[in-house]
């Protein structure tokens, strides 16, 4: 190779170097779009939408969550039929789908933006272990707070009158069986069935009040979103599968804090609350969606970890206190009808919901 061809070389070689340096700035800004992108949106079509999404996901919720509710008084909606079992199961898959499908994908893009730093957020996989740590803690506050109760009613001592036990057995003529003091134990301790039953009550409560923390983190999240956002498009997709979501949502939490047996005023403040959620969420995003901007690197974060736990909490519940519960029940198993039932009510709730995913 000549002098000639050597310096040619080099020339090249030094200008191709220095249009790298020149286009690497614009090649990193393309792919990093953190500014709000100057749409001319309807905001009054925008606000139309929100408002009916407010009153169509009311709507929804409640129903879902109350029919439930109505099983003490409608025996073909009480969860101790067994269709019943079908429709906790399609709704624990609408809940599953939830946390895998929805929410999960969307911490994962919010938590991996170009436009958050790359220490800390690039050098680890916060959404994941943000989603594992938060199952975790469900796991330790659920069996906690069930051991908690436990011993907080059988470590209590009660007095047994056995004399008017006696005499209320004789005068009956029959054997008679007593809440808490049972001919035979001499400390005031029910019956091995009735703590059972009193065990298997508070694993219900526990269940049910875990399960709507879980549902109404991620509600609040989406109601937000959906609020701030500024495009009819968006809307309109949203507003029809959340009203899907929150109504089977709704439907088994309902189940849940049925079989929780609460009192009637507990039961509906519960049931209010879930309903309420996301609609005050929409409600909330309207009124800071001129100052909200979901697109800054503060925003992302705070979404992406609260979506991340709210996955984990969801994901937990329907897997372990939802379908565990109920597939792995003596009522189940010994039913070949029950259990194909609920397995296709399993998959087609998951698949419905998967589906929705395409616009929402």
């Amino acid at each position: 190779m000549t002098d000639l061809q050597v310096c040619s070389f080099n020339v090249r070689k030094i200008i191709s170097s220095v249009l790298i340096l020149l286009l690497y700035p614009t090649i990193v800004s393309c792919g990093c779009t953190c500014e709000v992108e100057d749409l001319k949106h309807d905001k009054g079509e925008a606000l139309k939408y929100k408002l009916g999404s407010i009153l169509s996901i009311l709507v929804a919720g409640a129903i879902g969550v109350g029919l439930p509710l109505l099983g003490k008084k409608i025996k073909a909606l009480s969860p101790e039929n067994d269709i019943f079992f079908m429709i906790k199961a399609f709704a624990a898959g609408v809940i599953l789908a939830t946390g895998f499908i929805h929410i999960l994908p969307d911490a994962f893009d919010n938590l991996t933006s170009p436009c958050l730093a790359q220490n800390p957020w690039g050098d680890f996989p916060f959404t994941g272990f943000v989603a594992m740590m938060t199952a975790i803690g469900t796991l330790m506050v659920d069996t906690f707070a069930t051991g908690f109760y436990k011993r907080m009613h059988f470590n209590k001592s009660k007095p047994v009158n056995t004399t008017d036990e006696e005499t209320a057995e004789e005068h009956e003529g029959h054997v008679h069986v007593h809440t808490h003091a049972t001919h035979g134990h001499a400390h005031g301790s029910a019956s091995p069935e009735e703590d059972l039953a009193l065990s298997e009550l508070i694993r219900r409560r526990i269940i049910s009040q875990v399960l709507e923390l879980g549902i109404v983190v991620h509600s609040i999240i989406i109601g937000i979103s959906l609020g701030a956002s500024g495009s009819p498009k968006t809307i309109k997709p949203l507003m029809a599968a959340l009203s899907f979501h929150q109504f089977f949502e709704g439907m088994g939490l309902g189940g849940c804090i049925t079989l929780a047996q609460f009192k009637s005023t507990s039961m509906a403040i519960m049931a209010t609350f879930f309903s309420l959620t996301t609609p005050v969420g929409i409600a909330v995003g309207i009124g800071i969606s001129s100052i909200y901007n979901e697109s800054s690197p503060t925003a992302r974060v705070v979404e992406g970890v609260f979506n991340a736990a709210s996955a984990g909490i969801l994901i937990y519940m329907a897997l372990v206190d939802l379908l565990a519960a109920d597939f792995m029940s003596p009522r189940m198993q010994s039913n070949l009808r029950i259990q194909l039932g609920a397995n296709v009510s399993l998959l087609l709730g998951a698949g419905c919901m998967s589906f929705l995913a395409k616009w929402a």
